[in-house]
């Protein structure tokens, strides 16, 4: 598996080398979006194998902690969609807001989905109900 990942985390290193090289003294400035392209490219390979080499006990924390994450981001994603209050309305900010909007959304879904799987998984650990037996008495009067 380690293996693997090296070969392909390379790989994705190599491809990416353009971009990285041409920032060093003397070369030409690289285009800051094909930068960008390039850590998320390797970001895709990266976090790939860090989901999928995952043993399953470790899920329902890892879920935990992406929804943490996830409301972090949502934060984020309301400055973005209220960025530019009191100012003209250009084409920049209608992207701004447009795109502050949609990362809102996603944000909500990821984090209510991460909240119903982690529920679920938690679900699957409790000790079931044998049929027959009595049912436990509350000690609280």
């Amino acid at each position: 598996m380690m293996k693997r990942l090296a070969v392909l985390g390379l790989t994705a290193l190599l491809a990416a080398a353009p971009a990285f090289a041409a920032t060093g003294a003397g070369a030409e400035a690289v285009d800051p979006l094909i930068f960008r392209l390039a850590i998320f490219v390797l970001a895709i390979f990266v976090g790939y194998y860090v989901v999928w080499s995952v043993t399953p006990a470790l899920h329902t924390p890892l879920m935990a902690v992406t929804n943490a994450i996830s409301s972090v981001i949502i934060v984020g994603a309301l400055i973005a969609a209220v960025s530019g209050s009191g100012q003209e309305m250009t084409s920049d900010l209608w992207i701004s807001k447009g795109m502050g909007g949609v990362a809102v959304a996603l944000a909500a879904v990821n984090i209510f989905g991460g909240f119903l799987v982690t529920r679920r998984m938690l679900a699957m650990y409790k000790k079931k109900d044998k049929p027959g037996a009595p049912a436990a008495k509350s000690g609280g009067h």
